[in-house]
């Protein structure tokens, strides 16, 4: 019955993922990725306060570093996602970011014992061939200025790369300590970083006048951000953590969709062939991991 509930939790982060990140792609480009960064993590540190309070007093220093190390990355992670959201089209930065589910398999051998069959690194190769086609915005010319990479690619490359870390991070976390004592020092550590950031620009008294002028993207980000990092954290106590990703990793074929046919995003052909391969070639890995 645990397994099933692992399951569970994954398929949810799934579903808040997706829309967490078509939220947050709205906001970013509306009031910048340190506003959309504190509104979501504010929210996470006061929400869940009042259901770690007691269990404050019971870490030591060796949780301490691991739940500072998990905040650390999330933060480089987050910054990087975010801009990469802002900057590029969703249906093409999604399939980007999945680039942090055959790194975070790659951690799980390297680190877990893991083992992958040939089918596995079959499926992980379409996957590479699915974001090369992606990236590539047109044909090489022979002028070389000409920009052949989508905007945010690179980014979201690099936020792939450390929020794979973060995955790793947060299920050792959570099942070292608890999930949600680990979402909550994460995005503490985050609410204080980008409040601190805010605060140097004097953007702090605009928030509440941010909140007024885009109420739906910014609850929406707030809301469905901190579900699914809570329903992933938890997943990961009860299946291991290469399998809770692999699940919650489909969120990509979601936001994509929503890229799609909410925000009437065009793309070339070879971009959707692209797109296809990423999407099926990680929903197909997650179910046979």
């Amino acid at each position: 019955m645990p397994h099933y509930f692992g399951i569970i939790f994954a398929l949810v982060s799934l579903v808040t993922w997706g829309f967490g990140d078509f939220f947050i792609q709205k906001t970013v480009r509306a009031v910048g990725s340190w506003k959309a960064l504190f509104f979501i993590c504010a929210a996470g540190m006061v929400g869940i306060f009042p259901f770690i309070k007691n269990d404050l007093s019971l870490l030591n220093a060796g949780d301490f570093w691991l739940l500072g190390l998990a905040g650390v990355t999330m933060l480089f992670a987050a910054v990087f996602d975010f801009e990469a959201l802002r900057r590029g089209k969703i249906a093409v930065v999604e399939p980007i970011l999945g680039l942090e589910l055959p790194i975070v398999v790659i951690l799980g051998i390297t680190l877990g014992g893991d083992f992958l069959t040939n089918l596995q690194i079959l499926l992980i190769v379409l996957v590479f061939i699915g974001i090369m086609l992606a990236v590539l915005q047109s044909r090489p010319e022979k002028n070389y200025r000409r920009k052949i990479l989508e905007k945010g690619i690179i980014l979201a490359g690099i936020g792939a790369v450390i929020m794979a870390l973060t995955n790793f991070l947060v299920g050792v976390s959570s099942q070292g300590v608890s999930p949600l004592m680990t979402i909550w020092f994460a995005h503490s550590f985050l609410a204080v970083v980008s409040g601190a950031v805010l605060l140097s620009k004097g953007e702090l008294r605009r928030l509440w006048t941010d909140i007024k002028n885009y109420p739906v993207p910014i609850i929406g980000q707030t809301f469905f951000d901190n579900f699914a990092w809570i329903s992933f954290a938890f997943a990961t106590t009860f299946v291991p953590i290469s399998i809770a990703t692999t699940i919650s990793e489909s969120y990509i074929a979601l936001a994509v969709l929503l890229g799609l046919l909410v925000n009437k995003e065009k793309i070339k052909f070879h971009q959707i062939v692209g797109i296809f391969f990423a999407i099926a070639g990680i929903i197909t890995l997650s179910y046979f991991s």
